[in-house]
């Protein structure tokens, strides 16, 4: 294990007030994407979408790292530079999805584990050779009635923990995401309880498969009230709630935790990012940054429609969501920068 280079890679990603671009959609979920606006489900343009994305101008001054997809990683530009190499002469960290997805847990009714162990070694070893420096492995836990349960919560903790022992014997960082789910009425005490509990299972795993905890990073969800909670809780409220659940479950060693959006709208993942930053950045141990897809690419794909005339408008609305992540980041954002 590399266990220095692990290290620089992982502060890396969260320096420089910057974050992680999620453009890890499987082909699936970023044709639903395209099919409810009316773009052609089709290889060809995916690899268009994600052309222009990597090459927004000014991207690299907000976003550290970017998260792809297996078929995207191995994708070229039109003039055939493989998407890989554009990435990093832009100094933008390459990373790769490595998980197969979250089928039924057998025994657990209406819960999930995420599958992709079986020939991980060798495709992590593929993607190093490819290039990829990190690489991001999702679990998602629902809340319900009596749901999550431990066993649901145990075999997820150790898919990660086994995961990420893997990527570090690659080289490569791997990034934890234990995803508590906002679907349900659940309210934000609930969804701290739970995101408290999974958090410390996760990391009681990450210890018994030796993860060097330097050379990681945690992509957790924010502590929320379910969306069809009848009482949703101010901005600051879910900022106090999510950065006091990580200050007693996030050990002092992890250099960041990056945040997914889960579904946000856009503008409040960003004020409540905003907010934790204003809030708590002087007793947090670790950088707390953000690793959004929606959240930066949707007001950008609405905008560029599969239209080619509007790609430079496009590339402008995801370069303004990453800026605006990155002022979250130092606790600058504010909503008059939505008007600028």
């Amino acid at each position: 294990m590399k266990t220095q280079e692990l290290a620089e890679t992982a502060i890396a990603l969260v320096a420089g007030d910057k974050g992680l671009l999620a453009m890890d959609e499987s082909n699936p979920t970023c044709n639903e994407r395209f099919a409810k606006l009316g773009i052609p489900q089709t290889e060809e343009m995916r690899r268009a979408y994600r052309e222009w994305i990597i090459t927004t101008p000014g991207l690299d001054e907000s976003i550290s790292g970017a998260i792809l997809y297996d078929e995207t990683i191995r994708q070229r530009m039109n003039d055939g530079a493989p998407f890989i190499r554009v990435l990093s002469d832009a100094g933008i960290i390459p990373g790769i999805k490595v998980d197969k997805g979250a089928k039924n847990l057998a025994g657990h009714p209406n819960e999930k584990i995420t599958e992709g162990l079986d020939g991980l070694r060798e495709r992590l070893a593929e993607y190093a050779r490819m290039g990829a420096r990190f690489a991001k492995w999702r679990a998602v836990i629902a809340i319900g009635v009596g749901v999550p349960s431990r066993g649901c919560i145990e075999a997820n903790a150790q898919a990660l923990a086994r995961y990420a022992g893997l990527c570090q014997e690659a080289g490569l960082v791997p990034i934890v995401e234990p995803e508590v789910l906002m679907n349900g009425d659940h309210t934000l005490e609930r969804c701290r309880e739970a995101t408290e509990e999974v958090l410390r299972t996760v990391f009681d795993h990450l210890y018994t498969q030796r993860v060097m905890l330097e050379g990681m990073l945690l992509k957790p969800n924010m502590v929320l009230p379910g969306l069809d909670c009848p009482v949703q809780e101010s901005v600051d409220e879910v900022a106090d709630a999510t950065v006091r659940t990580l200050l007693r479950a996030v050990p002092a060693a992890v250099p960041g935790i990056v945040f997914l959006s889960g579904g946000q709208p856009a503008e409040l993942a960003s004020a409540r990012l905003n907010a934790m930053n204003v809030r708590f950045k002087q007793q947090m141990p670790w950088a707390l940054s953000f690793s959004f897809s929606r959240a930066i690419q949707q007001p950008a794909l609405e905008i560029w429609h599969g239209n080619e005339s509007r790609v430079k408008a496009a590339q402008q609305a995801l370069l303004h969501r990453a800026s605006c992540n990155r002022a979250a980041r130092r606790g600058e954002y504010s909503g008059a920068m939505e008007n600028t």
